[in-house]
Formats: structure tokens, sequence, C-alpha cells
């Protein structure tokens, strides 16, 4: 399996990004990182080695990102709308910078978005909110409304709300959004997204099924056994799904 190393000063987010790239061929699949992790933690978890067949096979090229989210939405100190801000720059970065990279090294235009934990969040947000650029969603374990207290995990924006927040809550907009080319843009994509029956946030995955359903979004919704939230878990789904 080809594994490459990539680092370069990002304009977007005027610091230095890092990524690894597996494999040489194949659908382009963005893998966004859980919350605060690093771009090399699905390769220690052995989460690529699950779906190592597909990249060696040619089927799959695997862009592993790395995260700002302790500057963006887990940053403690900075006002919510800089928490929003920050994210924003984050995915100038990825539709700017990576993703034109990547189509230099490999031109095809089936575009993946992928992740885990928060990292389903970034990988639904991003696909949902420029829906041309990208092919299929897959989103494990995810949570798709980041402004809602769930047991012990919090409101991310201190009950901050304003456009900027509504607009990158998936949960928000897609419940409100017109027919149109975006929406339309959606209807083509291939969505798949999963839950544990156990996790805080099944009750939100429900809610977001049920509200593509409303708009006639196709996707393909699946709840776990249990809380289903952990590298186990997703070095079994991810080769059912991707």
């Amino acid at each position: 399996m080809k594994r490459a190393y990539h680092k370069w000063f990002s304009p977007n987010l005027q610091r230095d990004m890092e990524l690894l790239i597996y494999g040489h061929a194949g659908a382009r699949v963005l893998f966004f990182p859980t919350r605060m992790a690093r771009f090399y933690d699905y390769e220690n978890w052995r989460v690529i080695q699950s779906v190592e067949h597909m990249i060696s096979n040619g089927w799959i090229q695997v862009y592993c990102l790395d995260s700002v989210d302790s500057e963006s939405f887990y940053n403690s100190w900075t006002h919510p709308a800089g928490k929003v801000a920050r994210h924003l720059q984050f995915e100038n970065y990825v539709l700017r910078e990576v993703m034109p990279f990547s189509y230099k090294l490999n031109p095809t235009n089936y575009l993946m978005s992928v992740g885990c934990s928060m990292g389903a969040y970034h990988a639904m947000n991003i696909a949902l909110r420029h829906p041309k650029w990208f092919s299929k969603i897959v989103a494990l374990s995810g949570r798709f409304d980041i402004a809602m207290q769930v047991g012990y995990f919090g409101n991310l924006l201190d009950g901050f709300y304003n456009e900027d927040v509504y607009f990158h809550m998936p949960s928000h907009y897609m419940a409100n959004m017109p027919e149109g080319e975006q929406l339309e843009q959606i209807r083509r994509l291939n969505i798949t997204f999963t839950i544990g029956k156990e996790d805080p946030f099944l009750q939100n995955n429900r809610e977001f099924s049920r509200k593509l359903k409303e708009k006639h979004v196709t996707h393909n919704f699946y709840e776990w056994n249990g809380l289903a939230h952990s590298a186990r878990y997703w070095r079994q789904m991810l080769p059912l799904y991707v």
C-alpha cells in the first residue's frame, strides 16, 4: 500500500497543515479526524488497515486530514463567533487547498466525504454545503447539531446562534432547505450514516434521517447495537459503507 506524507503552509489557516495519503488510484476519499484528533490517528487505530485491500487494489485513495477543532469548536477561550469563523477557514482550506491538490494527484471526479465522531459532522456538513463537488458521504457515529446539549456533551457554541451557526448545522439547514439546485445536487449524493443504539446522539441521528426523508433525500441510516463509538467499531463499519 502506497503511503505519502505531505505538509504545507495553509494560506487559509495561516499555519502549517499536514496530511497522509494512502493509495495510488481510485475514488478520492477525504477522511476527517475525530474530535481534536490528528491526521495519523486512523492509521494508529488500524482503521486504515480495515480498508487496506480497497486501497491496495486501487479502488480508493484516502486523504487523512488534520484537525483544527481545538482552534474552532473546542476552543474554550474564544467567542463562539470566532469558533465558527475558524471553522469556516478550515472549510476553505479543504475546498481550496486539499481538494485541488488531490485532483492533481488523482484526477478522478468521484470524491467521498468520510468521517467518524466529530469527523462525521465535518464530512456531512461540507458535502451538504457543497454537494456539486462530492459523490458520496459516509458519516460514522456523528452528531449533526453542534449546539445541542446531550448528557455530558455540551453546546459547543455556548448558546450563541446566528446565521453562520445555522448554515453549519445540517440538522437545521436541511429542515428548511428550499427546492433548488443545491437540494437537487444533495439528492444525487450517495449518503450513509450510522449511530450506536446507546450513543447519546441517537435521537439527533434519527431526527436528521427524518428531515432528509421529508426533503426526499435518499440515504442509508443504520443503527448498531451498543454505543458503537470507537475505533473497534469503525474498523468494522468502514469496509461495509465506503
